[in-house]
């Protein structure tokens, strides 16, 4: 039997303060006579504007200096920088780029990944595009920001299972060979030692700049050009255009080299004269650098979504299987909408396993905790959303916590229905933590003359300085802190496990890694998801499962309950030990954005929910299909040209024998820390004592119907216990230089 959460609203101040002026409003219109507008009209102006993001719509509606970077007036006439959503049948838009190029606009880019296209317009413009047929949302061309060894030692990489040394530059065991890993931010510096091979190669596969391509240039009467054909001259020119891969150097901000080499850093070769430990979790793993933002570490919304495309046109060309993203943009959309969120589920379902950091928020400036502040994209359910721990500086995990800074769960972002009724998502969030403060790593010069990058720059007493080691060129390291650090170290540990299984699907690497996250004590599912990254269970887990899983997926020829364990494997013992410190693991993985399920029979029996083109959240189930480029010389299924979007088939989505944990919690309590804020550690306990309802029948997806609701965090009311949310995202997780500073660029209390 379901049990449903009780309610839980947000309390805050500029809402109450809405609140008080509308009823002093309603007051006046009385007391003067006048009749006050109907619900019912209320609610159509809502559906109206519905399309249109909120952060847009409040812009569209003042006359004062635009204020938004997306915004400006030319030549007296206000104009806006947008992201179309598209449900045209035609991958370009024909129809739609037509109409923006009548109404005097111009299309900067069309992104088929997302089936949108990114246009400048006149504001005036903005709702009429809306209300077309083929129009799904008009989002802004949002800002976007750098959402901000003992790394292996932490998270279990070093043993048996994984890798183990005889020496700091022998190793035996995976270590991500093969595997490619994309890196969304500010650039990577090949020159790095970091990413040497051992033989004095980069594994810095390729740089590629998107703010090379002037996508948001503010130019008129631009023609958004058709997605090129692979082989032909367009796909040529924009290659060259955006190619960087001649620029050892690139990036002078300093934020994506740091990211890269926690994913994939490896110790200084034997030349080096500074050679420190600061391996990455797969040191040996090939990288892919994708620059979004600038030097300031700033970039569009716009060119995140090319990037994303390119890794997806390139993916298999590449074996790019894990795309990371350190960043973050201010949305007010839901999941289904915001055209992020549509990015990066388009790349899951082409099989890329996407880590995005959660957001750096956990609490404000009061030092008051804060639920509800999980960055976009990290509030698409397809994603591995990751919290930040703080080691405490030791090798043992028995003394870990999660971060105060770690943004919180359940997702807040929103959509308005069809009755002009705001439906918040709320997801549970994040998925894992792992390490996130004070973490050495590589840092970024911006020339071969050993000029610190921004960040090492300005930041060097806090960054460089307590390091104690001489700068070298390619030598060069920093520490830093952020949930944004933390995302690379379970990106590498995704390309551990795809190195072990390349079979393994997006959401099966997420699902492993939850159910092997050892639990940190005191912490509840809304602050730490399942719970710590353990590299040593997820690896161990991924060798016993078939390696054709996502051949026969993408092929149809699995059945729900199919055997998933490989010939002769047996599911290994719940538990790993590290350091010398044994723990069970904790045993929970998120399912259908509010559910909590559990048990072995989710890996030793296909479930449906593994295919990466089904996404499940609350009452929502979609199919998301890649469709490739084909042609004379076109190597099949290679290149993807579009995504369909459709409502998922009627088909099983969980099988018998799948333990549902939902009744378990309770009803939700911050002070009887029930519910969506119990203590993973206890949950954990009773799920390894064999509590929970198993599933007899399964569960089943009919006509679009989900007959469960999970663990429900809507609106509702709780004074009485102190708990504080906000409503919307960030605009940036601000730069975290360890656990006593924070420098905070943009943060928002409140609705956006």
């Amino acid at each position: 039997m379901n049990l449903l959460i009780p309610y839980i609203i947000l309390i805050e101040t500029r809402v109450l303060a809405r609140r008080l002026v509308v009823m002093l409003t309603s007051l006046a219109l009385l007391l003067s006579g006048l009749a006050l507008p109907t619900a019912h009209a209320n609610a159509r102006s809502d559906e109206r504007h519905a399309k249109v993001a909120r952060d847009l719509d409040d812009e569209l509606s003042t006359v004062t200096t635009p204020k938004a970077k997306w915004a400006r007036d030319v030549n007296g006439v206000r104009h806006v920088q947008v992201v179309i959503v598209s449900n045209d049948v035609d991958p370009q838009m024909t129809n739609l780029r037509a109409q923006v190029q009548r109404l005097g606009g111009s299309v900067h880019a069309v992104h088929p990944a997302v089936h949108a296209m990114t246009v400048q317009v006149r504001a005036s413009d903005v709702r009429q595009l809306s209300q077309r047929s083929d129009v799904v949302s008009v989002s802004p061309n949002r800002v976007t920001q750098r959402t901000f060894s003992t790394l292996e030692s932490i998270t279990g990489t070093l043993t048996s299972n994984v890798r183990t040394y005889s020496s700091k530059t022998a190793y035996t065991g995976s270590d991500g060979s093969g595997v490619g890993i994309a890196i969304l931010d500010s650039g990577v510096m090949k020159l790095h030692d970091s990413f040497d091979n051992g033989a004095g190669v980069p594994r810095v596969k390729r740089n590629v700049n998107m703010l090379n391509s002037s996508l948001a240039n503010w130019a008129t009467g631009v023609a958004g050009a058709a997605s090129p054909t692979p082989g032909s001259a367009a796909l040529a020119s924009y290659e060259a255009l955006i190619a960087a891969d001649n620029i050892d150097t690139q990036d002078p901000y300093g934020h994506g080299t740091h990211v890269a080499s926690v994913a994939a850093g490896r110790y200084f070769p034997p030349t080096a004269t500074n050679a420190q430990d600061i391996n990455g979790i797969a040191p040996n793993a090939n990288v892919y650098d994708v620059r979004v933002l600038n030097d300031q570490g700033y970039g569009s919304l716009s060119d995140a979504l090319e990037g994303i495309q390119w890794v997806i046109y390139h993916a298999k060309e590449y074996n790019i299987r894990v795309l990371n993203v350190s960043l973050a943009a201010n949305s007010t959309e839901s999941w289904q909408t915001d055209p992020l969120c549509i990015a990066v589920r388009s790349a899951s379902a082409a099989g890329i396993t996407v880590v995005v950091a959660a957001g750096n928020f956990g609490k404000n400036p009061l030092s008051q905790e804060v639920y509800g502040r999980i960055s976009a994209p990290g509030n698409d359910p397809s994603v591995i959303t990751v919290g930040a721990a703080n080691f405490k500086g030791t090798a043992a995990r028995s003394d870990d916590s999660v971060d105060f800074f770690s943004s919180r769960g359940p997702t807040r972002s929103s959509y308005v229905d069809s009755l002009g009724k705001r439906q918040i998502d709320n997801l549970l969030k994040p998925d894992l933590v792992a390490p996130g403060n004070r973490i050495v790593g590589a840092a970024a010069t911006k020339s071969t003359a050993l000029t610190w990058n921004y960040l090492a720059g300005t930041y060097a007493s806090a960054l460089v300085t307590p390091l104690g080691v001489t700068a070298n060129l390619a030598e060069t390291q920093m520490l830093m802190s952020g949930t944004s650090i933390a995302a690379p170290a379970v990106a590498g540990a995704a390309a551990l496990m795809l190195q072990a299984n390349p079979g393994l699907t997006p959401p099966l690497v997420k699902a492993i890694l939850q159910y092997t996250a050892q639990p940190l004590a005191g912490s509840n599912l809304l602050q730490q998801g399942a719970g710590m990254l353990n590299v040593d269970g997820a690896v161990r887990l991924a060798k016993v499962l078939r390696t054709d899983l996502a051949t026969v997926i993408d092929a149809g020829t699995i059945a729900s309950g199919a055997a998933l364990l490989a010939t002769g494997k047996t599911m290994p013992t719940a538990s790993s030990t590290v350091n010398g410190t044994s723990f069970n693991w904790s045993r929970i993985v998120f399912a259908g954005g509010n559910h909590v399920v559990s048990g072995s029979t989710l890996f030793t029996a296909y479930q449906p929910i593994w295919d990466p083109r089904i996404t499940w959240a609350g009452g929502v189930a979609r199919k998301r299909q890649a469709l490739y480029w084909s042609g004379t010389g076109i190597a099949a299924n290679t290149f993807v040209q579009s995504f369909t979007d459709t409502a998922a088939p009627n088909q099983t989505l969980l099988t018998a024998g799948v333990v549902r944990a939902d009744s378990l919690v309770g009803a939700t309590s911050l002070v009887g820390m029930t519910g969506a804020f119990i203590p993973n550690a206890t949950l954990s306990a009773w799920l390894t004592s064999g509590s929970g309802a198993v599933l007899t029948q399964g569960l089943i997806l009919s006509e679009g119907l989900i007959l469960s609701e999970g663990l429900i965090l809507s609106e509702g009311l709780i004074l009485s216990e102190g708990l504080i949310l906000s409503e919307g995202l960030i605009l940036s997780e601000g730069l975290i230089l360890s656990e006593g500073l924070i420098l905070s660029e943009g943060l928002t209390l409140g609705e956006p």
